[in-house]
């Protein structure tokens, strides 16, 4: 038996890197000389309270097996039938993957470990170990006898995703809360999000996620390669994965998007029924990104790009059409720009680039554009981003025109010629934000995406990115020639109330002048495309020299609450067209409505251990009923995600719903819920509660 124990040992050392990997698995094995030395327990300090778990910051995990990081050394403790005599008695440890695989040739994998003896009692026998900072990341079996989840470590300088500050650690990898930012640059909106990295079950999800993309063990170290898969996992556009993507407004057999308080549900019911779960829009792929990310080790989050590019034919240009008369031309306007759009940054080195474009990476999930045979995005060099490097993987170019195309306004001749009329270089990449480490602050990173607009750097990362191979077609600079120049600013208003637009002129000349205006008002996705128009007006405006001439257009709620889209966007194009120059004037807005809260309340006292009340409440301020309601209610460490349907919620009554839960740990926690019915969506609230220790 020994000598088989020898060969086998020599043949896995010498297994090629690249073969194709089945699974693994690890055991002791014991050489016997004389008289049998049998191991009667091996303790692997698995709970919550014991050491493996405290030094591994993973006491948090829902989770019985033993969850520990590469690169930081664990304990193990063997007990024998007997003394153990090290003149007479050899053993040693082997690890493997998966299920026992026999001594078939299955694409065994060599992994290194290092240990060392750290108390010896006789026939018992504590052991430290120590994990190399390049294992792969996966579900190993222990000594036949315990299940293990190795992770990556963020505070060890060897491994690629360590972060040498220790109250990043503690956001962008412990942390199971987060806050996602959308709406508009003008009222920007923010909403809680249970990641849930910790909650039962989730860890494994995460793990079935990369057995799914059938990622090969070779590429399980490198945080790089489980990222890239999973922005393709994460959706389910062409690999099965996790989210089905819907942009329709049509969310039958399905979630709606908007209903989702956090990713614990999402994750929890791909990998029960291993079926896509219905349905996302970025933010819910950017949050359940997150969650995979931290749940293996991997510092991550979210951020929100204001007015992000869609550009289709990547000229870092978005053209926008309009006919002589100023009215937008539908039919040559393809590109669009959304209101807003969520992706993630993942904290990683990265060795096979240049210093300096290692640390946070673009990593997208939502479907957009395919890149290499697959609907994913990044990991991209926010570096590279920043200074125009696009030529460095992966998919760099779109995320630099993300953040960094122009808005050009041309004006198409019935003879097809297309004249440039105005170029608008700061409406792009307005704002990129993200949650501010160790409270719910909105943090702005705009500067570490790109230069600000019009100084030397600025034009040297451009410079730099059509070096690379970045299109873009210079047109010429008209707005210095401009003799009137038009802006518009729309009232903060909120659902189901009227409001108006101000359009403001302004003549720069000593010459009179008058313009035909035409002010357009769409309900349209948060994507930027249009649903169809509620408004159209147009008018006329005399302008005096030298002087600005301002006009109001009333906007009325029943023009558009019969038509609305679930965030309640809309967007407003004004044109006007100088009469005496022929030029075109035009300019864009989107704004969001502002939509009514839940509230949430937790009347009583809140101990560890003990039943507690948590009561949502919700008044209907529309003027009709709110048939088949959903309320989803959510709090890591409190409660796990429930929901609760109504069937009607007649016009301004109350709706009130009492749920019972039993908090499992102390601190700071939050209560999370949405509300979701065809006529209203993108309903939230939330309550910051204290839960005290039990005496």
């Amino acid at each position: 038996i020994l000598g088989d124990f020898k060969v086998l040992g020599e043949g896995i050392k010498q297994l090629p890197q690249n073969s194709n990997v089945a699974k693994i698995q690890c055991f002791l094995s014991l050489c016997v000389f004389e008289d049998v030395l049998e191991v009667l327990e091996v303790r692997t300090f698995n709970r919550e309270h014991e050491i493996n778990k405290k030094e591994h910051h993973t006491d948090k995990y829902s989770n019985h097996k033993l969850i520990v990081r590469r690169g930081q050394p664990y304990h193990i403790q063997i007990s024998f039938n007997r003394p153990y005599n090290p003149e007479k008695d050899t053993f040693w440890i082997e690890y493997l993957i998966g299920n026992v695989p026999g001594f078939k040739l299955w694409g065994i994998v060599w992994v290194k470990w290092t240990s060392y003896w750290y108390v010896r009692r006789r026939k018992r026998w504590m052991l430290l170990l120590i994990i190399i900072s390049f294992c792969c990341i996966k579900s190993w079996h222990l000594l036949y006898v315990a299940l293990t989840h190795i992770l990556y470590i963020n505070s060890n300088a060897e491994d690629l995703v360590y972060l040498d500050d220790e109250k990043q650690r503690q956001e962008y990898v412990l942390n199971d809360l987060g806050v996602i930012f959308y709406g508009d640059p003008e009222n920007i909106r923010s909403r809680s999000w249970n990641y849930g990295q910790f909650e039962e079950g989730v860890l494994d999800a995460c793990l079935y996620v990369m057995d799914r993309a059938e990622l090969d063990l070779s590429g399980r170290w490198n945080p790089l390669k489980i990222s890239r898969v999973g922005s393709a996992m994460i959706n389910a556009k062409d690999d099965e994965g996790v989210i089905v993507g819907s942009w329709s407004n049509v969310y039958d057999y399905g979630v709606a998007p908007s209903a989702w308080t956090g990713s614990v549900d999402i994750l929890l019911e791909y990998h029960s029924s291993r079926e896509p779960v219905r349905y996302g829009q970025c933010w819910v792929f950017a949050g359940v990104f997150n969650t995979f990310l931290r749940c293996l080790g991997i510092p991550a989050r979210v951020v929100t790009n204001f007015c992000s590019a869609h550009d289709n034919d990547a000229n870092l240009q978005m053209d926008v059409f309009v006919d002589e008369n100023g009215k937008v031309d539908s039919k040559l306007t393809k590109d669009s720009i959304w209101n807003y759009h969520c992706w993630n940054e993942a904290w990683m080195s990265r060795p096979e680039l240049p210093v300096g474009f290692g640390g946070w990476q673009a990593v997208d999930s939502t479907p957009q554009e395919n890149s290499d045979g697959m609907y994913r995005c990044g990991p991209a060099s926010v570096q590279a981003i920043k200074h125009g490097h696009v030529c460095f993987p992966f998919d760099t170019p779109f995320v630099f025109a993300e953040v960094n195309s122009d808005v050009v306004y041309s004006k198409a001749m019935q003879n097809g010629v297309k004249l440039v009329q105005h170029v608008d270089k700061t409406q792009i990449g307005r704002l990129i934000v993200t949650k501010e480490e160790g409270t719910d602050k909105m943090k702005i990173i705009t500067e570490q995406y790109k230069f600000q607009e019009g100084t030397e750097e600025e034009r040297l990362a451009l410079e730099t990115a059509l070096m690379y191979g970045v299109k873009k077609s210079i047109p010429q600079d008209v707005t210095s020639t401009l003799e009137v120049n038009m802006d518009f600013v729309v009232e903060d208003p909120t659902l189901g109330s009227d409001f108006n637009v101000t359009i403001t002129f302004q003549n720069n000349t000593q010459s009179r002048y008058t313009a035909t205006s035409y002010l357009s008002g769409n309900i349209v996705f948060y994507t930027g495309v249009s649903k169809n128009e509620f408004k159209n007006h147009s008018f006329n405006v005399t302008l005096e020299p030298m002087k600005a001439q301002t006009v109001e257009v009333l906007i009325k709620s029943s023009e558009y609450m019969s038509q609305l889209l679930e965030q309640a966007s809309l967007h407003f194009f004004v044109t006007a067209r100088v009469n005496e120059t022929q030029k075109i004037l035009a300019q864009q807005k989107s704004v969001a409505l502002k939509i009514p809260q839940l509230l949430l309340k937790v009347p009583g006292e809140k101990v560890v251990g003990k039943d507690m009340a948590v009561i949502v409440e919700f008044t209907n301020p529309l003027k009709e009923d709110l048939n088949n309601v959903w309320v989803r209610l959510d709090g890591p460490g409190l409660l796990k995600p429930t929901s609760k349907l109504f069937r009607e919620v007649p016009r301004n009554s109350t709706l009130t719903w009492e749920e019972k839960c039993l908090p499992k740990r102390a601190g700071l926690r939050k209560l999370i819920a949405s509300l979701n019915c065809d006529a209203l969506r993108h309903v939230y609230g939330e309550l910051d509660i204290n839960i005290q220790s039990a005496v």
